[in-house]
């Protein structure tokens, strides 16, 4: 299969195969495949991807916290006045809305300011019990109102849509330097639907991927992960199958683990036979069956709402809602229910008038929700945006949506405040008083004078620049991507202060195109990060 193109470049010593694949890299040959995230399956009836492995889970484990986080996202853009109805001003909402606004008969009020559709109302439960609150007006300045532009930020946290990683994302690279060769026993976060969304991505890897349903996962982990490693065409074909394969068996590894913690948990409460009904379905006998995962995120869609928004709008808002108080019935009977905070998301909010389709078309700010005993009361945060103050019929925002992410990681995940602020792009925000806090979290000192590294990619070479903050001994390793030791590129005292080791000058082997990991060992610390040669 590789013989063609074998004629060689004799100026420069390759193939015409090799340079036809020199911008080869792993992201992009998953995605061509079909194999980003790694295989298709389905747990429970529905799609479902488990992060890889990261310091994120160990962050977490470290703090002793058993807190979960559940993330909603609201697909399409939520409408949140009819959502959240403001009752203080009501005339000049249903104003605004002749056609679509909810009859002051069928709105159920939470407070005198504030209510919801009476369709909503099996939130009423999480509301009384302290159970739920609402952040109004969240949103960030000149709020996109694109979807793709739209979800990005919102997973990025990039309002200028430059940056191709998410908070998350970048916590798993950060908090766990040896995903790659010494990954957790679990999988750090279970995402089901919005595969391809940013918010696992770091600058250099995707950490979800696809499993099976709870009944196709062991078939699968016992019968068909393992691929033979032992026979390679000797091309860039070759290495291309080698990584495939080798990245097929790795995804599978935790396979076993969630198809274990499906079985050992059982659903008391029955859930409607809805999207986000069956999603947190899954969700709630994973949390039950001890899997041990801290971060889920669920998807619930569509919100863009332009046309027949009353009928397509309410379907939703009723699954939401009678599937969150499912969620934490059945959750209560185990006694996680209080370890367990829920919040919702989305890429914007609507227009503040309707359309000429009984809908409404996309806007900016709107409140995210959040569920849980944890909230420790019911409530509203920040105000509400001016009914009378639009910029282009559209809600200014209150209230920043990365002041509620910080506080969520600080005071929930218990995640340490200076990398809260390095995960939210090196910005520092305020924190948001959501009725919980971390009193388990102790400042990690490695803070102080990190060991730093990254990879910087030339026209002509790769490398490595790190900056070590004492004169220690450093050894740095290059594997290829099956985890053979390819070279040696550091062993020896290296002094305080900035580094550039060229890959191509230090590595004597001629190297391939494609996907290399680089280990670097230095006091009792490793880090471990993919690099490319072009």
């Amino acid at each position: 299969m590789c013989e063609h193109n074998s004629n060689k470049d004799t100026k420069f010593g390759t193939s015409e195969h090799d340079l036809e694949h020199k911008k080869w890299n792993r992201r992009s040959f998953l995605q061509a495949l079909g194999l980003a995230g790694a295989g298709t399956m389905m747990v429970g009836g529905m799609p479902l991807s488990a992060s890889n492995s990261s310091k994120l889970a160990a962050a977490i484990s470290n703090s002793e916290t058993d807190r979960i986080l559940v993330i909603i996202r609201l697909k399409g853009g939520n409408d949140g006045l009819n959502t959240i109805v403001p009752l203080y001003d009501y005339d000049t909402y249903a104003a605004y809305r002749p056609n679509i606004r909810h009859y002051q008969n069928q709105i159920t009020a939470l407070t005198p300011d504030f209510g919801i559709p009476s369709y909503m109302d099996d939130l009423l439960d999480l509301w009384n019990n302290g159970g739920m609150k609402v952040v109004n007006g969240v949103g960030y300045e000149n709020s996109s109102q694109s979807h793709f532009a739209g979800s990005d930020i919102w997973a990025s946290t990039d309002p200028t849509n430059g940056a191709q990683s998410g908070w998350l994302g970048r916590h798993f690279e950060e908090l766990y330097p040896e995903y790659l060769i010494n990954p957790p026993n679990v999988p750090a976060a279970i995402q089901i639907g919005s595969v391809g969304n940013l918010i696992f991505d770091s600058d250099s890897s995707n950490y979800a991927f696809s499993v099976a349903n709870p009944d196709q996962l062991q078939a699968i982990a016992e019968n068909g992960t393992v691929h033979d490693m032992s026979s390679f065409p000797e091309c860039i074909y070759g290495e291309q199958l080698e990584f495939m394969r080798g990245t097929t068996n790795t995804t599978y590894q935790y396979a076993g683990t969630i198809h274990e913690a499906y079985t050992e948990g059982v659903n008391t409460s029955e859930y409607m036979d809805s999207d986000l009904g069956r999603q947190l379905s899954i969700v709630s006998r994973l949390i039950k069956g001890n899997l041990g995962t801290k971060v889920y995120m669920v998807t619930l869609g569509s919100f863009d709402t332009h046309a027949n928004q009353v009928n397509n709008h309410r379907d939703l808002l009723v699954d939401l809602s009678n599937s969150m108080k499912t969620f934490y019935e059945d959750l209560a009977q185990a006694g996680f229910d209080d370890k367990v905070l829920s919040m919702t998301i989305s890429e914007f909010g609507r227009r503040v008038y309707e359309n000429g389709s009984n809908g409404t078309d996309h806007g900016t700010a709107a409140p995210m929700m959040l569920f849980g005993p944890a909230l420790q009361g019911n409530g509203f945060i920040s105000d509400h945006p001016d009914l009378s103050n639009l910029t282009n019929g559209n809600l200014n925002y209150t209230q920043d949506f990365r002041e509620v992410y910080a506080t969520i990681m600080q005071e929930w995940l218990c995640i340490d405040s200076n990398l809260v602020d390095e995960a939210l792009l090196n910005q520092t925000y305020a924190r948001v008083d959501l009725g919980f806090n971390c009193s388990l979290l102790s400042v990690d000192e490695f803070n102080q004078n990190r060991f730093k590294h990254q990879v910087i990619y030339t026209d002509l070479d790769t490398i490595l620049h790190i900056k070590n903050p004492y004169t220690q001994h450093t050894v740095i390793k290059l594997y290829d991507i099956m985890g053979r030791d390819v070279a040696t590129l550091k062993n020896e005292m290296l002094f305080a202060g900035e580094h550039n080791i060229s890959i191509k000058d230090t590595v004597s082997q001629k190297l391939h195109v494609g996907q290399y990991i680089y280990r670097i060992s230095v006091g009792n610390q490793n880090f471990s990060k993919p690099l490319i040669i072009r």
